[in-house]
């Protein structure tokens, strides 16, 4: 019969510390939800529209110029001075809580109409609103579903994201 040979388990012994380490993940678990509320927050603010203040006025055209002739009519955008811009900026991440086996992710906005243009609103015809220099033509606005769309979307993405997040933290903690 043969030897057997030398064995050093010395190996072995690093690669179990290794495997303990990825017994450890509630960091990891942690950093993946906060991971998804960063992409979360990212389509939303993306999705999330923009006010036009600006007044649309109707000019005719005085002269012949490059762009029109004389007795052309076309609107003109006047500035009012107040910007867009308002529900966009007023996104946040809030707390990240911890309920069982459930991390729960807070994305805010407190901005006092984000539910009215989230889901739509009904309004008076005919009545004319000074803030836009309009008047209101429908009786409902329909929603622009901005978060309801971005849910759908990370739900989409979230297996991608957290398969490469999965992989490197596995090349981190097996080096």
């Amino acid at each position: 019969m043969g030897k057997m040979g030398k064995f050093n388990c010395k190996g072995l012994k690093d690669f179990q510390k290794k495997l303990e380490k990825l017994q450890d993940s509630e960091e990891f678990v942690e950093s993946c939800a906060k991971e998804l509320a960063a992409q979360l927050y990212a389509l939303v603010v993306e999705k999330t529209p923009i006010g036009d203040y600006n007044i649309y006025v109707e000019v005719t055209a005085r002269r012949d110029s490059k762009n029109h002739k004389k007795g052309d009519k076309y609107m003109k955008a006047e500035s009012t001075g107040k910007d867009g811009g308002t529900l966009q900026r007023g996104w946040t991440i809030g707390s990240i809580t911890k309920e069982g086996n459930t991390i729960k992710v807070e994305i805010i906005n407190p901005v006092e109409y984000a539910s009215y243009v989230e889901y739509g609103h009904r309004q008076t015809p005919g009545r004319y609103v000074p803030a836009i220099g309009k008047t209101l033509k429908r009786a409902w606005v329909k929603g622009k579903f901005m978060m309801t769309e971005s849910e759908q979307e990370l739900e989409r993405i979230t297996p991608k994201v957290l398969e490469n997040k999965i992989k490197s933290y596995l090349r981190e903690c097996l080096k």
